[in-house]
């Protein structure tokens, strides 16, 4: 899978726009009338305050402290890049704070503090205690690290993790636990070789050691070599904890006859021949990032039997950090936790490498472009699997209230799974299902617009981040030009610039434009003029001929005007079955609107083979169909002609035989609230719609406008679906974002 690519401009516009920094505070409470602040702040904070400061376990009750974790830095070690300081760390710890409720729904906040010294870091974590659920120190120098946690684990009585050292170790032995089963090796039988005795290595080891590795059988190295009994050259006690009696004094003396490489260290610490000399079936997890110790290319090609694990997303077995630190803090959090011990993070490891054994669900094959099977090339879930959120901390939990450290445990653990499961966003696991399903399938990309500046911007994000070439229609000197006046001259080698002029097709194009149109009005001149003037026709053209193999355009034109110019090549009118669907995505819920394109005012006919297309859609998405058809009216009631044909449609689909859930009329509250469905027995609806089939285009235009202004919803679409080939019309006021999510849109071929 090809490496993304971004430029400097590109990741400080991603953290300036739409507002500074990546998270905002939003109320939960009604905040609207003289009652809600009036219980919401004074006089009616007083009375849980006052049940707080009797009884401090009611904190957990009445305030969010039991799901609010504290992402706090020094910023003495940051990513790779060394000591940035307190303020230069905050980026990562926004990033950090997002990850969290991301992926397990946990709120987080991040705080930077302008200390080296030890003991002011200490003092301030700890006096900020009662505030949260649980502490996540991040990117905070050796051997300073060590000191703090052991401190702060001392002091607080709330989890306090150092996610550097215990992450990367949670995560290295669920892989090798996996690994070893593969190997049909014992864990205490091994030899383990670690290079890089920092924070991370460390905890690597240690956790290893919790779980049955022998001390002797663990030789531990950094830049001076070998850590053995009696060594003085720099060492420290955390170091010396781990030193062995050996006669071995370098990495390459070590990795003979090891089973396991644990790599913490840096690129190219690893040779060929260390490999070679490794035991059969060698477990290599060369963690160093970005660059690991040895590529997996380098290490299969001296050892077939290896099994390559890497810190890298485009290498198998990536050993990433989200996997653990979201979870365990979930589950802590949610027994009330007084610590994170090594029990549960070993809990989450064994959860972790046994979902990795499990039969893989159809929509993270999807969402990976591959069939993902327990084996050599996958020991460790992806990190969007949706079953994390309901297996691991459940695991965790289990492990907390066994070990003693839970200060409300989980009674009933069936409904403790169910209430993880509905922490899961549905839109963010769909949002990365298109995505990877359009890197997976490297789409050459038609951008019909290339006179526009934010078509040219898309296009070559689109290229950067991995998704595919991108064919960009317009003049090769025009195309350069716009591209150097928007900072980006260096792209112009990247991007293909196709027109009439310097393709070789145009002739082709223009006999098949002729066979298609000489009965509709059109001669040859008029053909030649859209073949070779006519940007969006000339961009058909090259799609319908497969010189690309998806199409974006409608940046600069109506979609009504652009959808009449496509039709010249491809059947794309409701009388062939083309419809628009729009995706709303708002609060964790997913709709599909339809149509939002292509029919005017459709008949009971057109709105159930809307239905049908829409219904393929959200399947594409990974939804299962339940569609409403919506009115003003519900069941017949109040009586009107208006409502006759939305009636009708239902009617219609029964004599289909389709696959799907579907009911009408009714009103939107009805469609999607469950208490209001509530009133109607009878419906065939198992749950909330979650595509709504509207009675004309104009309120489709206005439902989904509607939603974008007053509630903020992300849109995706018009998504054209029911023509040969992806094609996707753009609104005119798209921004550069949108265009390219249309375009990853059409790359992954949904609808």
């Amino acid at each position: 899978m090809p490496r993304q690519r971004f430029t400097r401009e590109d990741a400080l516009s991603f953290h300036m726009y739409p507002s500074p920094g990546k998270f905002e505070i939003q109320a939960t409470v009604p905040m609207m009338t003289q009652r809600d602040l009036s219980l919401a702040y004074s006089p009616g904070v007083a009375v849980p305050c006052e049940e707080i400061a009797a009884n401090p376990e009611l904190a957990y009750d009445y305030t969010n402290k039991g799901n609010l974790v504290a992402v706090i830095s020094n910023g003495t070690a940051v990513l790779g890049l060394g000591n940035l300081g307190a303020l230069g760390s905050k980026p990562v710890m926004e990033g950090k704070a997002v990850l969290f409720k991301r992926f397990a729904d946990v709120n987080s906040i991040d705080i930077e503090l302008d200390t080296e010294d030890v003991d002011a870091f200490c003092n301030a974590v700890r006096l900020m205690g009662p505030t949260f659920g649980g502490i996540n120190l991040e990117d905070i120098k050796a051997p300073e690290c060590f000191i703090i946690e052991q401190r702060l684990k001392e002091e607080m009585d709330i989890p306090v993790f150092h996610d550097d050292q215990h992450g990367t170790a949670v995560i290295c032995a669920a892989g090798l636990i996996n690994a070893l089963h593969i190997s049909d090796k014992k864990i205490e039988d091994v030899k383990i070789v670690l290079n890089g005795a920092g924070a991370a290595g460390i905890a690597c080891i240690e956790l290893l050691k919790r779980m049955g590795a022998r001390h002797d059988n663990c030789v531990v190295c950094d830049t001076k070599g070998v850590i053995y009994q009696g060594r003085t050259d720099g060492m420290n006690q955390w170091k010396s904890a781990h030193a062995i009696s050996t006669d071995l004094r370098s990495l390459e003396d070590a990795m003979v006859g090891a089973d396991v490489f644990l790599g913490v260290s840096a690129k190219g610490a690893v040779t060929p021949a260390m490999v070679k000399s490794m035991a059969p079936n060698p477990v290599i997890f060369a963690m160093a990032n970005p660059d690991p110790e040895i590529t997996p290319e380098e290490a299969h090609e001296v050892r077939e039997d290896a099994i390559v694990a890497t810190g890298r997303s485009d290498y198998p077995n990536q050993v990433n950090n989200v996997l653990g630190f979201p979870y365990l803090f979930r589950g802590a959090l949610d027994i009330h936790a007084r610590a994170i011990n090594d029990e549960m993070k070993i809990a989450c490891a064994e959860a972790l490498a046994a979902l990795a054994r499990e039969d893989v669900p159809d929509e993270v094959a999807m969402a990976y472009g591959r069939k993902l099977t327990f084996g050599r090339d996958y020991i460790i879930p992806t990190p969007f699997d949706p079953r994390l959120i309901h297996r691991v901390p459940n695991a965790v939990a289990r492990a907390g209230m066994d070990t003693g450290v839970a200060r409300r445990p989980i009674v009933d653990m069936e409904a403790y799974e169910l209430q993880l499961k509905s922490r899961m966003d549905p839109t963010a696991s769909i949002l990365r299902s298109i995505n990877a399903r359009a890197r997976a399938a490297q789409s050459r990309m038609i951008f019909a617009e290339g006179d526009d500046p934010r078509v040219l911007r898309a296009a070559v994000a689109y290229h950067r981040n991995g998704y595919g070439e991108a064919l960009v229609v317009g003049r090769e000197a025009d195309v350069a030009a716009q591209l150097k006046s928007e900072g980006l001259g260096d792209a112009v080698d990247e991007i293909t610039v196709v027109n009439a002029a310097n393709t070789s097709h145009l002739e082709t194009y223009k006999s098949f434009l002729y066979k298609r149109l000489q009965r509709s009005g059109f001669d040859s001149t008029d053909i030649h003029r859209l073949a070779s003037r006519d940007r969006h026709v000339f961009a058909a053209l090259m799609l319908a001929h497969d010189h690309g193999d998806a199409l974006v355009t409608g940046a600069t034109r109506k979609s009504a005007h652009v959808l009449d110019l496509i039709n010249h090549v491809f059947d794309a009118r409701a009388e062939d079955g083309a419809v628009g669907v729009t995706a709303l995505l708002h609060k964790g819920r997913i709709v599909l609107i339809a149509d939002t394109l292509v029919h005017e005012w459709p008949s009971d006919r057109d709105l159930a083979q809307i239905a049908i297309q829409a219904a393929k859609v959200a399947r594409s998405l990974g939804l299962e169909p339940r569609v409403a058809f919506v009115s003003f009216s519900t069941f017949g009631y109040p009586v009107s002609e208006r409502a006759e044909k939305m009636h009708q449609a239902p009617k219609v689909l029964d004599k289909m035989d389709v696959d799907f859930e579907y009911e009408g009329e009714m009103t939107v509250d009805v469609a999607l609230n469950t208490r209001a469905q509530e009133n109607y027995p009878f419906s065939r609806l198992t749950g909330p719609a979650n595509i709504l089939v509207v009675p004309a285009r104009h309120s489709a235009s206005i439902s989904v406008k509607l939603m974008q202004e007053m509630a903020g919803a992300t849109v995706i679409g018009p998504i054209l679906t029911g023509v040969d080939k992806p094609i996707q019309i753009l609104p005119t006021v798209s921004s550069v974002n949108d265009i390219m999510n249309m375009a990853v849109l059409a790359a992954s071929k949904i609808g």
